[in-house]
């Protein structure tokens, strides 16, 4: 049966959704671990670790809804346009909520909130002009070290003998540099693309205008 690419209630969606329905979760547990009366919640020191694993699981969704519709071959177009989506909405979110905690830099969070916006934008000109820029292990080493300092952070507090704020910290600061180096390192890739098609599309022009 020829798959609709305009299908949107498939499994891989479904999971995408349900990520985007932990946002709020992960947004509101972090919120109550602060300035919230004791009587109210009398185990509020565990909704750092409640928002943690429930960011834990959203980011593990979506390697899984990647691994289905590659498995099985469903590639929609909304699905293509909620996946990246989704991720950003939950990254960008509980960046904002542990600056809010001041438990990240607002320098940081500047960085790394600009980067997605200006990747987005860089991604969506190289789909225009039809080129292909693999993103560079830097790229992919910024959202392992981002995705594991997060949940550090949303724990602050001693785990396992670990102290999370200090690892925390230590690697949003490695990601908020790799960030910018990874930028950099795709625009310069990006735009050496963009010449040799530029040059390409003259050299043909050339040949047709000479006869060849």
């Amino acid at each position: 049966m020829e798959m609709n690419d305009l299908e949107i209630d498939n499994l891989p969606n479904r999971i995408t959704f349900f990520r985007m329905l932990m946002i709020p979760v992960v947004v509101l547990a972090l919120y109550f671990t602060e300035d919230t009366p004791q009587q109210l919640l009398p185990h509020q020191h565990l909704l750092g670790h409640f928002a943690c694993w429930i960011f834990v699981v959203a980011s593990l969704t979506d390697w899984l809804d990647g691994y289905i519709a590659r498995k099985q071959n469903i590639v929609t177009v909304f699905g293509s346009f909620l996946d990246p989506i989704a991720d950003k909405f939950l990254v960008v979110s509980g960046l904002i909520m542990l600056m809010a905690l001041d438990r990240v830099h607002p320098v940081v969070v500047i960085i790394l909130v600009l980067r997605e916006m200006y990747m987005t934008s860089l991604r969506l000109l190289a789909l225009t002009e039809d080129v292909d820029v693999p993103v560079s292990w830097m790229g992919k080493w910024k959202t392992a070290t981002q995705m594991v300092a997060m949940p550090m952070l949303m724990i602050y507090d001693d785990f396992l003998g670990l102290d999370l704020p200090l690892f925390g910290t230590a690697l949003i600061y490695v990601s908020a540099l790799l960030s910018l180096w990874s930028a950099l390192k795709y625009s310069l890739s990006m735009i050496k693309k963009l010449q040799e098609k530029r040059a390409e599309k003259k050299k043909l022009k050339k040949l047709v205008k000479d006869g060849v």
